[in-house]
């Protein structure tokens, strides 16, 4: 029969080479986003930064083995540790008191509280997007600029963190009475940053690009925060802090490095997944909220968490998709610089997880599960101590992996990508259960089971479809016309789904605030926010 205005030509007509498309980028879609999701899931446990940099190395990773790239196999460490890094700022922006704005059944405050988590899911996936690019368009000579800025600044933000934790307080939960608290902000890593890279590029006697992205972070960092907070006053949680404002600025900074560079690939994959991920959170929020209509009790938190990664992996991945058709085969020789594809290995398969799972010695403690002293030692430190032990293990065989091929070690870099990604999984995975298994609930299973059955899904979709071939590019772009498309676009849907989600909310809830947790009022009499700050003891963002 006849469908109507017909609907059979776009239905049924037979179309060889949009199905072939959709046969090969399904897939990728699919595993980039399951893999995001998992590593958000599981971010929810571990929290803030260190947790963040969980989905970000997963599903950059996951792209690469699927996409068919033999020239960014060859960069799977790298993906995976640029994609971590990038990920991971976004974990410092505080989000739980803008999600109980859309719980409020306020009106303004609920359409403020989905506004201000589109904008925070936006400049996360920003700034993630953008360290995932980098060695998706970047020659190796500029690729392995990064490590030595990189090295200098993660020790200064260890040396910093020493300093804070044994010389200022004693104890966290007083951590606002510390004089270094300003607002809750990174305002002190943002400095330490600029100041490690100035002191190198005096050794060096030079600033390459990669000092100077990392200059233009920072230096954002302290622009956006000093006009968005400092000069205007404008506080998006009060008095929670406010690290949004120097994300701002972070990502305005390396957006205008990436301009002025010519960077037109990553400046597109950070603007692409940008209003992916503002999407993402703000539409995973109204997601939880009709959930919690239903009364059906779960983790509803969790489920808007895997809901958010989830959208921003499909964000990614359309990002990254773009770019493998339109950027030329980038140059792989390593030289006698072989040591930092090392670093990268490590970085994903050993800094991420222990930055993480350190974490939970101190939750069996508490669940009274493990002792907190074995034989006169804490188990904090036995923990460590073990971990320390296997890194050297693995990066002993790596570099005796690397002189002569070990054989349990696969031969070709779509074998070596494989292995990488799935040992990395599956350590976090379980990682996470063992976090969890001490203190388990029924509610628990919306989070540890959903992730444990995406995991195994992801297994199979990379086994199974991950391909290595000769891709060269086959179009060229105007990547200008592309990327102002991308923001026209982009805002057009940012405002229909900030409205959309704001309606659908109010007319499930009305005046009446959603159930779980204190209600949060950011306007009007009965406003809750306040601009002083909290008292020691009182939870903590």
């Amino acid at each position: 029969p006849q469908l109507p205005f017909r609907l059979e030509i776009l239905i049924l007509k037979k179309n060889p080479q949009r199905n072939d498309m959709i046969k090969r980028n399904f897939p990728i879609f699919l595993l980039t986003a399951l893999s995001l999701s998992i590593g958000w899931g599981i971010r929810g446990n571990f929290g803030h930064e260190f947790g963040a940099m969980i989905p970000g190395a997963l599903a950059a990773m996951a792209f690469v083995l699927l996409g068919g790239r033999r020239d960014w196999q060859s960069r799977i460490a790298w993906f995976g540790m640029f994609g971590a890094i990038g990920w991971s700022f976004g974990g410092s922006m505080s989000y739980g008191q803008v999600i109980g704005y859309t719980h409020s059944g306020h009106s303004a405050s609920v359409l403020y509280g989905f506004g201000s988590l589109f904008l925070i899911g936006f400049l996360w996936a920003a700034i993630g997007g953008a360290g995932t690019a980098l060695p998706a368009t970047l020659s190796r000579e500029k690729l392995n600029e990064f490590i030595l800025p990189l090295i200098a600044v993660f020790v200064a933000w260890f040396l910093q963190d020493i300093f804070e934790n044994s010389l200022v307080y004693v104890n966290p939960d007083y951590r606002q009475e510390s004089p270094l608290y300003w607002y809750d902000t990174d305002w002190l890593a943002a400095t330490t940053a600029i100041a490690a890279i100035l002191i190198l590029s005096l050794i060096r006697r030079r600033i390459d690009q990669a000092s100077s992205l990392i200059l233009h972070a920072a230096a954002g960092w302290w622009a956006g925060f000093a006009v968005l907070v400092l000069v205007l006053g404008w506080r998006m949680t009060p008095p929670r802090g406010d690290s949004w404002a120097g994300c701002v600025g972070m990502t305005a900074g390396i957006w205008l490095f990436f301009y002025r560079q010519k960077w037109n690939g990553p400046l597109l994959a950070s603007i692409v997944s940008a209003f992916f991920g503002g999407f993402g959170f703000a539409s995973a929020t109204a997601i939880k909220l009709m959930g919690l209509k239903t009364g059906w009790a779960t983790n509803w938190h969790s489920v808007m968490e895997q809901t958010y990664g989830f959208i921003n992996g499909i964000g990614l991945a359309a990002a990254l998709i773009y770019l493998s058709r339109n950027e030329s085969q980038v140059e792989n020789e390593t030289g006698k610089k072989r040591w930092m594809d090392l670093f990268a290995a490590s970085f994903v398969l050993l800094l991420v997880p222990w930055l993480n799972l350190r974490k939970n010695p101190e939750a069996w403690v508490k669940a009274k599960t493990v002792p907190a002293m074995i034989a006169g030692i804490p188990s904090q430190v036995w923990f460590d101590a073990a971990f320390i032990l296997l890194g050297v293990a693995v990066i002993a065989l790596l570099i005796r992996h690397h002189r002569e091929p070990v054989a349990m070690m696969p031969s070709n870099w779509l074998g070596k990508g494989q292995a990488l990604y799935l040992v990395f999984l599956w350590m976090m995975v379980a990682g996470n259960f063992e976090r969890a298994i001490v203190s388990f609930a029924p509610q628990r299973m919306i989070t540890e089971g959903v992730i444990f059955l995406n995991a195994v899904i992801c297994s199979m979709i990379l086994l199974i479809y991950s391909r290595s071939e000769n891709s060269e590019a086959v179009t060229k772009t105007d990547y200008n016309r592309i990327i102002k498309k991308a923001v026209l676009i982009g805002i057009a849907c940012a405002s229909i789904s900030i409205l959309l989600d704001w309606g659908v909310v109010r007319a499930i809830y009305g005046n009446s605030p959603a159930s779980g947790g204190v209600r949060q009022i950011r306007f009007g009499t009965e406003a809750t926010a306040t601009t002083e700050k909290p008292k020691a003891g009182q939870p903590h963002p």
